[in-house]
């Protein structure tokens, strides 16, 4: 097959997006680390980190193996499935847990280097940390690029006739997506309950309990708090935007094939989504450059300097796009050029509204902050109630942006004839393309963020002078937003992403089930004939309201998302409970602690963190794999399209309120700390801190959990699409 020459502007992105990363992360390692003490902090926080990661990966590897084998089996055992998948399956898993890796490796330097340059300044702090955090963004645009790049160009030399060849190609490079996805679950999982078991154990104890502030050195649980940021906020986010960023490409490319399937610009379809992406991260570049500011800035400044960054990328994009679509000569290139812009538009939104109420600068989170005057319970509340209301903005972007963009693509055809749909479809993914196409630079706005909390850390832990604390403070708080705003945008572009991969699911069954009527099975020679497009593909498996087996797999979508919240909040509850009687022991039997003349044990808590963590992932983990499997199985095809409408819409809308109440509450503590209703030690300081506390899991642990779970679920049915053909029940 003949590439098109625009393609190769992908792998050349991919090595430039790799070379800044590394040229980002060879200034940040010159800069100076600062006094002994804070080199021995950041050294405890690097070894807590890579011993964590490294125990991580085992049982990752483990899982990753009997996957494979039992993907190997379905296609070469049953048949059922295209050979190349348990290869692509790897590749995925092992590039996902490659950028996390990368990212928190720098995450752990940075943090260190960052405190140091904010005794200089406030802008020389900023620059190191958000040029770190630049790294993780790189990092995973240009691993994930390189990946599909790769698999292009290898499966291009084996599939070389027709247009089903392209649709060949593009849904095996779907399927390298799940063993993305499996790693970022794994990650996130693991990593968000390593970090809320130390932050929660900290701050019971030593902030409320001991009244000592937080990062004082005095705690057991802190150096284990400062790990817990890099492998939750950082390995954890690294490995999630890397599946989102590959899902939404890989599944737009798979629609693309297939809505012009029977048209000369079948291969400029498949080559746009990848295209769009490679000049964002020329974009993201320029973006990058832009983030500075000056001493003194307030929260208000340093949120405008970090917008100015992401903002000059988005219109930047904006506007490349009409170029990128107009050379490739796609039919209605203006009106998918338009479906991009929608996608952008929405996350920044998106990002806007998660910052309102979220950001200390806003009435919502102060309102919070107030509620903490008349006790813990009020602040709960609040937060809890502030959390639901963000629900709406995010929802009604996320549905207007579905529509735009479905149907600027099909040249806002409405009569839901084949063709209009498929070219609607892609339309939607390409949305989210544009979504994630400045990923470079939106991710790196979010790596900062722990970067900034571990500087923060370290400046207590070194006892720093007040004014480097106050510097070290004005950029947690920022991160604490802009992770909120991460949050909030990995979410968005999730959704986008799935709705895109639930259209693949169909291309993939009609595949599987082509597979196998070429291998001579009867039944599925007579489906293959009524299935060629997606009105005749609902008919025959009747995807509708009225089928019972869609709205039972719907109800199981819907619960999945609550059951996979309440088992990951419960594994924080009982790794923070392990963590808050070791606390307890360390101030009560060793000698000096609360004084200062004795030593913390803080190897036993980093130790309980990686126990609890390693234990506590396997079983929501594995269910998110299971669910779908067993959906299947019992209701066919009808009940998993079910299961995924289902998981979307619930899994979509529970993470919102769980990111944003989260992230208010962190805030409203913060609005606290500066002096407000009180200030530090005040009654309502230590009623935000019991809100901060619940909200951690629900910010860093279960909500930023579900947009993966939602996308792992749609890659899992993808993958077994051939399995739940043959043998479903129904």
């Amino acid at each position: 097959m003949q590439i098109h020459p625009l393609f190769w502007l992908v792998p050349v992105a991919s090595i430039v997006a790799l070379s800044m990363a590394w040229v980002f992360f060879k200034s940040m390692i010159s800069a100076d680390e600062g006094t002994p003490r804070m080199k021995e902090i950041a050294e405890y926080v690097r070894k807590g980190a890579m011993a964590y990661l490294k125990q991580q990966y085992k049982v990752v590897f483990i899982v990753f193996i009997v996957l494979a084998a039992l993907f190997a089996f379905m296609a070469y055992g049953l048949g059922v499935q295209n050979p190349w998948v348990p290869f692509a399956f790897l590749t995925g898993g092992f590039f996902s847990g490659l950028a996390g890796f990368f990212g928190m490796k720098t995450a752990t330097y940075a943090s260190g280097r960052t405190a140091n340059a904010a005794r200089k300044s406030l802008d020389s702090g900023l620059k190191i940390a958000f040029r770190s955090g630049a790294v993780m963004g790189l990092t995973v645009v240009g691993l994930g690029l390189l990946d599909i790049a790769i698999w292009f160009i290898v499966l291009s030399q084996f599939y070389t006739e027709g247009s089903a060849a392209l649709i060949t190609i593009t849904t095996t490079m779907l399927t390298f997506g799940m063993g993305a996805s499996t790693q970022a679950l794994f990650a996130r999982v693991g990593g968000g309950i390593y970090t809320k078991a130390a932050d929660v154990g900290a701050d019971i104890v030593g902030k409320v309990e001991a009244d000592i502030p937080e990062d004082d050195p005095r705690n057991p649980a802190t150096i284990a708090d400062n790990v817990g940021d890099n492998v939750g906020d950082v390995a954890g986010m690294g490995a999630d935007l890397y599946e989102s960023y590959c899902g939404s490409i890989l599944s737009t490319a798979a629609l693309g094939a297939v809505a012009f399937a029977a048209t000369d610009f079948q291969l400029n379809a498949v080559i746009a989504p990848m295209a769009i992406a490679a000049v964002g991260i020329f974009l993201s570049l320029i973006g990058i450059f832009l983030v500075r500011t000056k001493e003194g800035a307030t929260m208000r400044d340093l949120l405008k300097s970090l917008s100015l960054g992401t903002n000059v990328s988005a219109v930047l994009i904006a506007a490349a796009t009409f170029g990128i679509l107009y050379g490739l000569g796609l039919e209605n290139w203006l009106g998918l050029s338009f479906s991009v812009i929608s996608g952008l538009a929405a996350g920044v939104i998106i990002g806007q509204a998660t910052e309102y109420y979220t950001s200390h600068s806003y009435k919502p989170t102060q309102a919070i902050s107030a509620a903490g005057q008349t006790g813990s319970a009020t602040v709960i509340i609040k937060g809890i109630g502030t959390g639901m209301i963000s629900t709406c903005i995010p929802v009604l972007t996320i549905g207007v942006a579905i529509m735009l963009s479905y149907l600027c693509a099909n040249g806002f055809d409405i009569n839901m004839d084949p063709a209009s749909i498929s070219k609607g479809l892609y339309g939607i993914g390409i949305a989210a393309v544009g979504m994630l196409s400045t990923l470079g630079i939106t991710l790196a706005t979010d790596a900062y963020g722990p970067i900034a909390d571990n500087a923060g850390g370290n400046a207590e832990m070194s006892e720093l002078g007040e004014e480097v604390r106050h510097r070290t403070d004005a950029l947690d708080a920022l991160g604490n937003t802009t992770a909120a705003t991460g949050k909030g945008f990995a979410i968005g572009s999730a959704a986008l992403t799935a709705l895109a991969l639930l259209a693949s699911y169909i291309e993939e069954v009609k595949i599987a089930v082509q597979r196998m009527a070429d291998e001579g099975n009867a039944v599925m020679q007579e489906m293959i004939t009524k299935i060629s497009d997606i009105p005749s593909f609902m008919d025959y498996f009747q995807v509708n309201l009225m089928n019972p087996r869609v709205l039972v797999g719907a109800f199981i979508g819907a619960m999945a998302a609550f059951l996979f919240c309440g088992l990951t909040m419960e594994a924080v509850g009982r790794a923070a409970q392990k963590m808050v009687v070791e606390v307890r022991r360390q101030f009560k039997e060793i000698a000096g602690i609360l004084e200062g003349t004795g030593t913390p044990d803080y190897g036993r808590c980093v130790e309980i963190s990686t126990r609890a963590a390693q234990h506590e992932m396997i079983v929501p983990s594995v269910l998110a794999i299971i669910i779908p499997i067993a959906v299947g199985l019992l209701l066919g095809v009808a009940g998993v399209l079910g299961l995924l409408v289902g998981g979307l819409c619930a899994g979509f809308t529970l993470a919102v309120f769980m990111a944003n109440a989260g992230g208010a509450w962190d805030n409203a503590k913060k609005n606290v700390e500066e002096g407000n209703f009180g200030g530090k030690g005040s009654f309502a300081h230590k009623a935000t801190i019991v809100g901060d506390t619940v909200g951690d899991p629900f910010k860093d642990t279960s909500g930023p959990s579900l947009n993966i779970l939602i996308k792992l679920m749609s890659m899992v049915s993808i993958v077994m699409a051939g399995l739940t053909v043959a043998w479903s029940v129904f």
